[in-house]
């Protein structure tokens, strides 16, 4: 039973760990002035209307996010 126990803790430090990560980049990301404006990202403004899909951006964190968690999942 302390082994199920040991597992829930660890998942759950590392997921607080992962939440923090990405509330830090959150709140750094109006400071890095190319992210959100890369090419392939989608916006179309008119004039009541806008719409912004950052493709690029998506596609490149996501990529960022999965080498940082393949670097710390490998054992």
């Amino acid at each position: 039973m302390g082994d199920g126990i040991q597992h829930i803790g660890r998942f759950l430090i590392i997921t607080g760990i992962i939440i923090s990560v990405a509330g830090g980049i959150l709140l750094l990301s109006g400071r890095v002035p190319w992210l959100g404006k890369l090419p392939g990202d989608i916006m179309i403004q008119r004039k009541n209307f806008t719409f912004y899909f950052p493709l690029a951006t998506s596609i490149l964190l996501s990529i960022v996010i999965t080498f940082i968690l393949w670097l710390l999942g490998r054992k």
